[in-house]
């Protein structure tokens, strides 16, 4: 006869027993049954990982074989060295990335990095690892791929005879301040390029690093040709540490956004991504802490769980938040058509349901209250000049 927590496990491998409801993360981490029933890998130990948003660190879903580290008896595991940054160099072919998706408003992007040491355990990019052969889990936040020759690419695709120029998206997949970006300066050597010959961008990102560059962006931003947006997901530091372990805390990232709109650069926040259970209850607050320190635009995106995303996710509740569990993901799971996600086009931003839809309402209404999105100005493509290369400098002679 099978036991209850075999059959619990296989009516639903996803929602938790309620014994582990009770349990604290000590009691959890390593738990073979409570990550069996949460479908989840085996967890790296706690020092290994520190600073670190993923628990886990499992196969890409492309890979032909899945590694499971355990123990021989020797005590080998605990000799194995903490997860560290690694930085290589990716020779891209090209920097602008096109999309054709009716969701979103932008045709086209650039990520100077792959990879983020952000380490957001809910990122949306983290299944983008397994087509470099690597982890979604502690490989996305410890693996990074920098493009150094960045600008050099950036000035040969808009030189092109017959480009059109339409506001550049960046910050889209992972962000271009991450921590690596204060040495290695791709972005600002992009955005000097931008600026060179006033091509528009649009930036988003959570990390005070873009006060850095506000020399070039408030000149832009004169010309109509930058605007960024501040993610917020929530404004409780600890929340915030264990789901963003690099990121920059919530109250520097209000004040960014106070640096950056005095300096003239139109700035909104994004409330993203909105946890269901989790963070929802903060949205109101947010939007008023972000309108106080300058913010003028807003919107917000709901929590999206695609591919490796949804097991990491579920493994990071089931340590820090194993008395939500089961709320939350139901809570998820009531706007995703009974799923973790739902990628259609017209459902994947906002979900769909009554509890999306008093989401939806919730952000509109305290949007209006706070006069958000009043205005809404198009950055300017007109001034757009093609950038010089050697070549054509010469021929001036």
């Amino acid at each position: 006869m099978k036991s209850d927590n075999a059959r619990f496990a296989e009516r639903d491998p996803a929602v938790v027993h309620p014994w582990i409801k009770r349990s604290h993360d000590a009691s959890i981490q390593g738990n073979p049954l409570a990550n069996r029933l949460a479908g989840v890998a085996d967890q790296i130990n706690r020092e290994r990982r520190r600073g670190r948003g993923a628990g886990t660190n499992p196969a890409g879903r492309f890979e032909p074989i899945a590694r499971e580290v355990f123990d021989d008896g020797w005590q080998s595991i605990e000799e194995l060295p903490p997860f560290k940054t690694e930085v290589q160099v990716e020779q891209a072919r090209t920097i602008i990335a096109r999309n054709q998706s009716p969701d979103i408003s932008f045709d086209r992007s650039i990520n100077p990095y792959r990879g983020c040491e952000h380490g957001c355990v809910y990122c949306f990019a983290r299944p983008t690892h397994s087509h470099m052969g690597l982890s979604a889990g502690l490989d996305f936040e410890t693996k990074l791929f920098a493009k150094p020759g960045a600008a050099k690419l950036l000035k040969r695709e808009l030189s092109k005879p017959g480009y059109k120029p339409q506001t550049i998206a960046m910050g889209t997949n992972t962000d271009p301040y991450q921590p690596i970006e204060k040495e290695w300066r791709i972005t600002r050597e992009i955005l000097e390029v931008l600026e060179a010959c006033n091509h528009p961008v649009g930036i988003v990102t959570k990390s005070a690093l873009i006060t850095r560059d506000i020399d070039i962006l408030s000149r832009m931003a004169e010309r109509g040709l930058a605007k960024v947006a501040i993610s917020v997901t929530t404004l409780d530091r600890k929340l915030c540490r264990a789901m963003e372990p690099r990121a920059a805390t919530p109250g520097l990232r209000l004040k960014t956004i106070a640096q950056l709109a005095d300096a003239g650069i139109p700035v909104s926040v994004m409330v993203a991504p909105v946890i269901p259970a989790l963070t929802d209850q903060e949205i109101e607050r947010i939007l008023d802490s972000a309108r106080g320190a300058g913010a003028t635009g807003a919107g917000f995106v709901m929590l999206r769980l695609p591919h490796e995303v949804s097991p990491l996710f579920r493994d990071w509740l089931l340590r820090h938040c194993p008395d939500r569990y089961q709320h939350v993901m139901n809570a998820i799971r009531a706007m995703r058509g009974g799923k973790d996600y739902d990628a259609q086009w017209s459902q994947r931003m906002k979900g769909n349901g009554p509890y999306a839809w008093q989401i939806g309402r919730r952000f509109e209404i305290a949007s209006r209250r706070l006069g958000f999105n009043e205005t809404r100005r198009r950055l300017d493509t007109s001034a757009f000049r093609p950038p010089v290369s050697d070549g054509d400098q010469l021929a001036l002679f």
